[in-house]
């Protein structure tokens, strides 16, 4: 599937670092925080496919965290980790608002494929697209699939993420900055040449050999996906 934003709420330091370095290596965006209130907060103003929330939190526990949030009518998927697993528990988690719930210690095979079904079943109803269509290139986020014209191109991950956001955003000029918060998920120096690399690699795919090019380079802003008739 493609690239999720997650957010883990949990104080235990090495396990977060753990999960993030995880989910991050599976291709996916993920952020972490320490507390309760900070969690609360970063669910609340900003957009995350699936929130991963430790119970026994300080300043705000899990189960209060994911029952504001609810009560904001923010409905993003939640998975509750605890190591409180027994069956009273696991209902409480549950009818406090959180989608799904897993016990300590857990196989981080079995979090991740958890946390994609949670991304998978928001998808019918959330109204965000899952096929992105610009001038004959047709991007499936589902299918992980690229195709221009019918002719399918092979895109590595990476690419495959950083063209994702660039359609998403088609016809917007998009920032070095913005790219690398959103597809490589950290700050950094925005003159770094991580985002020429790719561009150019992404261009030579998606754009030679086909007319009309439809990424632009546009100077002293950033970059676009658009119709190259405009």
């Amino acid at each position: 599937m493609s690239f999720m934003r997650i957010l883990v709420v949990e104080d235990d330091s090495e396990a977060a670092n753990y999960m993030v370095k995880a989910f991050r290596e599976a291709g996916h965006v993920a952020d972490h925080v320490g507390d309760g209130l900070e969690g609360y907060a970063r669910a609340r103003d900003e957009s995350y496919d699936v929130l991963v929330v430790d119970r026994m939190l300080p300043k705000l526990d899990g189960l209060s965290l994911i029952g504001g949030l609810r009560a904001q009518k923010i409905e993003t998927p939640t998975l509750i980790l605890s190591a409180l697993g027994q069956v009273d528990d696991r209902v409480k988690g549950l009818r406090a608002g959180g989608d799904d719930y897993l016990a300590k210690p857990y196989a981080f095979s079995e979090l991740l494929a958890r946390v994609e079904a949670l991304a998978r079943r928001k998808q019918p109803g959330s109204g965000e697209e899952t096929v992105y269509r610009v001038n004959g290139l047709e991007l499936d986020r589902l299918a992980h699939k690229l195709t221009r014209d019918g002719k399918e191109i092979q895109l590595q991950p990476r690419e495959f993420r950083l063209l994702e956001y660039l359609m998403k955003h088609a016809g917007q000029v998009v920032t070095r900055t913005m790219l690398l918060e959103n597809v490589w998920d950290y700050h950094f120096d925005p003159q770094t040449n991580v985002i020429d690399v790719h561009i150019s690699r992404l261009r030579s795919k998606i754009d030679k050999g086909f007319d009309p090019p439809l990424l632009q380079t546009i100077r002293g802003a950033g970059y676009m996906i658009r119709d190259g008739s405009r």
